[in-house]
């Protein structure tokens, strides 16, 4: 009671006894990559108001549940389920429906929801993926109580002239009562609408209506609202607050007296967050406060409400509960183990390897701070990109914003982006790269850095050396020399031939030859200079060129975060498992100059971070020997003597 009567005063999520066993069930359809991306927007918002356990039933296609279920996973919400159901199943159930609608057949696929969902479910609340809600979603599933008779549908009437047809000339809607309906919000009696063999009803009403009507125009809920016409008893009105339509030709205006009634926003234009209406500054403010509101911020337990035991979360307690809390480099282990919020394919993809094996995919990581360097990647790479980027939830926006606004980047849909969210102190180096290597769909990926452009003509170069090299059968890392230049205005060199003319000019340096010649020096500059042929090289200490290796090469280590030894630990374990390390000719990349990043700074002026850094590679060390025996001693003696 005191928990209770404590978080009702301060205004926080709680549970009475009473809700404590109500669990509310919510389904979407979502399908695709921008579907994806605007349903977090509406799951924010229904988060953020909710005081009850939440179980969201989706009904997607392969896309929508990669992304989604990556989401989820990673977003870890207590007294959150989710499950997913194959919208490419369902498709054979409605594709005989002709639909001009612009969401497709996936905009038909509420109609078999008591087919779709559990048996044992017997109700549930229906949304569209454009919507943001502007309350607690319990106060919507009390809706249900008012149910009588033969209610089984819960909708809220349609706010424009459409169903009265009346629009313009010669303008023929499907049949509805008075308005119509709008589906964007339904409450679904599941065991009833079974009982009174809804799959039957529906579509003996749609086979009659498109004897005339030939085709939907606004999908499901035109035979929703059929069905309604001709059986008028199985809806119950729900106030116009739950279903606020901001629709092209809308009269919601007219529903409400003041903004602060609201419950619920449907922005059910195709032109979305530019549709007119008076009070479309709120509506659109209301929108962008969840759409750049950080998720990691609804991870908070509901407060009385004992949620379901979740292994992950209960193992990932027990790991940092065995962490020393007094132990300098906590932070440095602590972020080892953090599980940041990942939503992979942020925009729209669509590649398939080339049928000859060959083909390679850049993987790289970047923050905000270095997108600028997008554009020009594209330019100098052609092939297939995978970039994991590090954001918060405002910066994912104005990503978005700068990648739709940019022509290189829109003409391109080979290019996979995948936003870590930010959480904690440190910059999760390569768990960002190894987010980006998993979703690698090339038998090859090319290990690479944001502010390196590759040579133009890499990716068919790296393609041929495949098959020169024989990279199938053999365990092969194939070496890209790299290069830098202080000027921020380079003319890039077409040829190996430039290339040399500039680094005698002293327009291009050997990577870090200043001030780690040791990352690069196994390379062997000299030797490359007029080499026309592969050669290999052996590992030495510190090493940690940029390379070509097959998929399945092992991961990046996670201990190391921000800057140092990120990758020389990678390169490492490469040597470890006998990978050759092979030069090529007639390749190079090249290190464009920018502002040191924070890390660097950190590292350079924090001797904290440099000892916590020397431990964790003594540690990764320990591990190097009691994983490969006797061979990784050599690594043991050789960090002795450099």
């Amino acid at each position: 009671l005191f928990i209770f009567l404590s978080c009702v005063l301060q205004g926080l999520p709680h549970c009475s006894s009473f809700e404590v066993l109500i669990t509310i069930h919510v389904a979407i359809v979502c399908a695709g990559y921008n579907a994806s991306r605007d349903v977090v927007t509406l799951v924010k918002s229904v988060l953020f108001h909710r005081r009850n356990p939440l179980h969201f039933h989706f009904i997607t296609d392969s896309i929508a549940q990669r992304i989604l279920a990556s989401l989820f996973d990673t977003w870890m919400v207590p007294a959150v389920r989710v499950d997913f159901y194959d919208a490419d199943e369902l498709k054979s159930e409605v594709s005989w429906i002709p639909n001009k609608h612009y969401s497709g057949i996936y905009g038909l696929m509420k109609l078999v929801l008591t087919k779709t969902l559990p048996s044992s479910l017997q109700r549930v609340i229906v949304l569209d993926t454009d919507i943001t809600f502007a309350t607690d979603i319990a106060e919507l599933w009390a809706v249900f109580h008012k149910f009588k008779g033969q209610q089984v549908l819960g909708l809220v009437e349609n706010q424009s002239d459409w169903y009265l047809g009346n629009l313009w000339k010669n303008h023929r809607p499907w049949p509805a009562l008075g308005r119509g309906f709008n589906t964007g919000v339904i409450l679904l009696l599941l065991d009833r609408l079974r009982k009174l063999k809804w799959e039957q009803m529906w579509r003996l009403t749609a086979e009659r209506e498109l004897m005339s009507m030939l085709s939907t125009s606004l999908a499901d809920q035109d035979i929703f609202n059929a069905v309604i016409k001709q059986n008028p008893f199985l809806v119950y009105q729900l106030p116009c607050f739950w279903n606020v339509q901001l629709s092209d030709h809308t009269r919601s205006e007219k529903c409400y007296k003041d903004v602060s009634d609201l419950k619920v926003i449907h922005w059910n234009s195709p032109k979305k967050l530019r549709v007119k209406n008076k009070h479309v500054e709120f509506f659109r403010n209301l929108y962008l406060t969840f759409l750049e509101y950080d998720g990691n911020l609804l991870r908070r337990e509901l407060f009385g409400c004992p949620s379901e035991a979740d292994h992950n979360s209960e193992n990932l307690q027990k790991t940092l509960s065995e962490l020393d809390e007094d132990d300098p480099c906590y932070e440095f282990r602590r972020e080892r183990f953090t599980v940041h919020r990942t939503h992979l394919y942020f925009l729209h993809y669509e590649y398939e390897p080339a049928d000859d094996h060959t083909d390679v995919t850049l993987v790289a990581q970047l923050s905000m701070d270095r997108l600028q360097m997008l554009e020009a990647i594209c330019k100098h790479w052609e092939g297939p990109i995978s970039l994991a980027l590090y954001l918060s939830d405002a910066e994912a926006q104005q990503f978005l914003r700068y990648a739709q606004g940019s022509e290189v980047l829109m003409s391109r849909s080979n290019v996979g982006y995948h936003i870590v969210y930010k959480e904690g102190q440190f910059y999760p180096v390569n768990l960002l790269r190894n987010v980006a290597m998993k979703q690698v769909n090339t038998p090859y990926m090319f290990l690479s850095d944001i502010d390196f452009l590759p040579m133009y003509g890499l990716y068919e170069y790296l393609r041929k050396s495949v098959v020169q090299l024989d990279m199938v059968n053999t365990k092969k890392a194939l070496v890209v020399p790299a290069f830098e230049t202080l000027r921020y205005r380079l003319s890039y060199p077409k040829s190996k031939a430039e290339l040399l003319s500039q680094l005698d000019m002293g327009t291009l340096f050997t990577f870090r030859y200043h001030v780690w010649t040791k990352g690069h020096a196994p390379t062997n500059f000299a030797k490359w200079r007029t080499a026309t042929t592969p050669y290999r090289v052996q590992w030495e200490a510190d090493f940690e060129p940029y390379v070509m290796v097959r998929r399945d090469s092992p991961e990046y280590d996670r201990r190391f975060v921000g800057f140092g030894w990120n990758k020389v630990a990678h390169i490492m374990e490469l040597d470890a498992q006998e990978y050759e390390f092979v030069v090529l000719p007639n390749a190079y990349m090249i290190h464009m100059p920018h502002a040191p990043s924070f890390d660097i700074t950190k590292f350079r002026s924090n001797k904290q971070y440099r000892v916590c850094l020397k431990t964790l590679k003594e540690e990764f060390q320990q591990n190097m020997s009691r994983r490969y025996g006797f061979a990784a001693l050599k690594y043991m003696t050789a960090e002795n003597n450099s």
